[in-house]
């Protein structure tokens, strides 16, 4: 008879079950930060995510596909800048807080975004940290980063052939805080809204995307310079015009 693994158990223990319910209550310890930010890195500003042209949802859903071929194009930086806001960014303010434009558990946020810039105007190529509360990017490291990038996402060419590369990591502790084990479905989840913002919001645009979930987790940690203990890359994506 086989045993469950790791994956069956942790969807056994993690169910809710109405009479041993125990509430949401936190940990005890300190809520997070709900930002994260490097003060002491070079910032780009990036302009407001307002794009000149979009196709409609509905377009946007009939016409989204994987796209695995990508062209030498350039996006442009106001595309870049609007694919960040539509994924994750700030939507609105209301009583001192801050919602964003993708559903998060109990409003947390646990999802922060790296893109590898490969082929951007007015961006050198590179790694950045999006700066959520400002909408910047903060540069981490300049250069070529296609062949690791590459390697990393177990050599799938879409990373060495796309305009940008999405990298999303998890801090787990902003939702552990409040769900203790529980939190690693809800950041799943977290993360599964904000890719389908950037797939949909890429296709509005006219440009193609591809979502990564096979890669070498500690390969690509290492480059976005993560201990993928508190913080673990989860998910990822390419963005490019299509071939």
């Amino acid at each position: 008879m086989m045993t469950d693994g790791t994956g069956d158990t942790f969807q056994q223990d993690t169910k809710y079950i109405r009479d041993k319910m125990t509430g949401r209550r936190s940990n005890g310890s300190a809520r997070p930060s709900m930002y994260k930010e490097y003060p002491d890195k070079p910032s780009i500003a990036l302009p407001a995510p307002e794009p000149a042209v979009t196709s409609s949802v509905d377009q946007a859903l009939r016409q989204r596909r994987s796209i695995r071929s990508y062209s030498e194009r350039p996006l442009s930086i106001e595309q870049l800048s609007y694919l960040l806001w539509a994924s994750t960014g700030i939507q609105r303010r209301e009583r001192n807080f801050e919602f964003r434009t993708a559903p998060s558990a109990g409003a947390l946020y646990p999802i922060e975004t790296y893109v590898i810039v490969n082929n951007v105007e007015n961006v050198p190529q590179g790694l950045y940290h999006y700066s959520i509360k400002q909408h910047t990017l903060e540069e981490l490291q300049t250069g070529d980063m296609r062949q690791a990038i590459t390697a990393a996402a177990m050599g799938q060419r879409i990373c060495l052939q796309a305009a940008v590369v999405f990298i999303w990591t998890a801090v787990f502790q902003r939702t552990k805080w409040r769900y203790q084990d529980r939190a690693y479905r809800y950041i799943y989840l977290d993360a599964g809204h904000i890719a389908q913002n950037l797939a949909l919001s890429a296709t509005s645009l006219g440009l193609g995307s591809c979502q990564i979930g096979a890669l070498f987790d500690e390969e690509v940690n290492e480059i976005v310079g993560v201990d993928s203990i508190e913080e673990s890359t989860i998910y990822m994506t390419v963005v490019g015009w299509p071939q």
